[in-house]
């Protein structure tokens, strides 16, 4: 979803220029862009499927470990709480995942991939592999490895505790 937005003229009643850069070089804005142009790629395929992007990606996050906690696969896939609940439970209800409480603490709860899960992103993941081939088509191979490694930096500068 490309948009071109034409700013409106300044009224006589607004302030002075702000001391803030323009919105086109906000890097939240540039980084929601790049993320919008990527997913509007993956989108339809995964629409096909019956999936969401945060069902996709809880699915792929679990899909990597024999169990994880559920706090952790929050964290894992940068989803709140409220909503992974959710995801979980829809996922849950499909036969994709399931949850089992933690032994040692009744009110921490493991999810793992089922076998229909594991079939069931053994059947889309060739589908997105052959998207993120075009996508590096598109771009370059180089030039993705160097968007990962430059997202990496920004991530880990920017969360580094001081």
């Amino acid at each position: 979803m490309s948009a071109t937005v034409k700013a409106a003229p300044r009224s006589r009643s607004t302030p002075d220029e702000l001391p803030m850069r323009d919105f086109a070089h906000s890097l939240p804005m540039a980084l929601l862009r790049a993320r919008e142009a990527v997913m509007c790629r993956f989108r339809p395929h995964l629409r096909s499927h019956d999936v969401t992007e945060q069902q996709w990606r809880v699915l792929r996050a679990v899909f990597e470990v024999e169990s994880i906690e559920v706090t952790a696969l929050a964290d894992r896939c940068f989803i709140l709480m409220p909503s992974l609940s959710r995801i979980l439970r829809g996922l849950e209800d499909r036969g994709l995942i399931e949850r089992r409480v933690v032994p040692t603490d009744q009110r921490r709860a493991e999810i793992r991939i089922t076998p229909t899960g594991r079939r069931f992103v053994a059947t889309v993941a060739p589908e997105s592999e052959a998207l993120y081939a075009e996508i590096t088509r598109a771009i370059g191979a180089r030039k993705i490895d160097q968007l990962y490694a430059l997202l990496d930096e920004v991530s880990a500068a920017l969360t580094r505790r001081t």
